[in-house]
């Protein structure tokens, strides 16, 4: 099966300070894969490589064999709008918009808005009765779920999920988890999940570590 992602050999700088180097990974489509390291080890840096939002020093990205770093910004945009599902460790939640109005944001972008798949996301994180909501009435919890709902209401190809269960209690957490397991198994997107939560990680088809070695396979 090819590649629905693949990174090859990805370098990272700042200035005299090196981020990762050598980076390589594959993800195939349907695969839920957990990434794990220490705090400040690159992991978000990496995430932000994989999805266009950072340009690697080094190395290639492609996403359904096309090279997202070498297209056109307004090409690199429109893929990450139509392919890509994306977790922000900071939820990035639009405060003028309600819970509801920033879930169907990519399908607006798109210009198939859909009030039914919007309802389908919310009832699926919990927050179908706080569709009306603005965000600063919601707690950080539900925040991290809009951010979630948004990131899967479009179908994406590619799921890239930042600490995605951080603010969320454990039942919480566990539907969100399921969530992303459902959007592998059911639309074939492919998950790369950074998280802190051995439970999280427990829960993926494979598990990976960045550390000063690179990229390294846990059992």
């Amino acid at each position: 099966m090819s590649a629905m992602l693949e990174a090859r050999k990805l370098a990272k700088r700042y200035g005299d300070s090196t981020v990762f180097s050598g980076l390589s990974l594959n993800l195939a489509p349907g695969e839920l894969v957990a990434l794990l390291g220490e705090s400040g080890c690159g992991k978000s840096t990496f995430l932000n490589c994989l999805a266009g939002l950072d340009r690697p020093d080094e190395g290639q990205v492609l996403l359904e064999g096309q090279d997202i770093h070498a297209l056109a910004e307004a090409a690199q945009a429109r893929l990450r709008r139509e392919r890509l599902g994306f977790v922000f460790q900071a939820f990035h939640v639009l405060p003028h918009l309600d819970v509801a109005g920033n879930v169907g944001l990519p399908l607006l972008l798109q210009g198939r808005e859909d009030a039914a798949r919007v309802t389908e996301m919310l009832e699926a994180v919990g927050l179908v009765d706080l569709a009306a909501r603005m965000p600063r009435q919601l707690s950080g919890g539900q925040l991290q779920r809009v951010a979630i709902a948004r990131a899967l209401v479009h179908k994406p190809a590619l799921v890239l999920a930042d600490e995605p269960t951080g603010n969320l209690d454990p039942r919480h957490a566990d539907g969100v988890l399921e969530l992303l397991r459902q959007q592998c198994r059911e639309q074939g997107a492919a998950c790369l999940l950074v998280t802190h939560s051995e439970r999280a990680a427990a829960l993926a088809d494979r598990r990976l570590h960045l550390g000063e070695a690179g990229l390294e396979a846990l059992p």
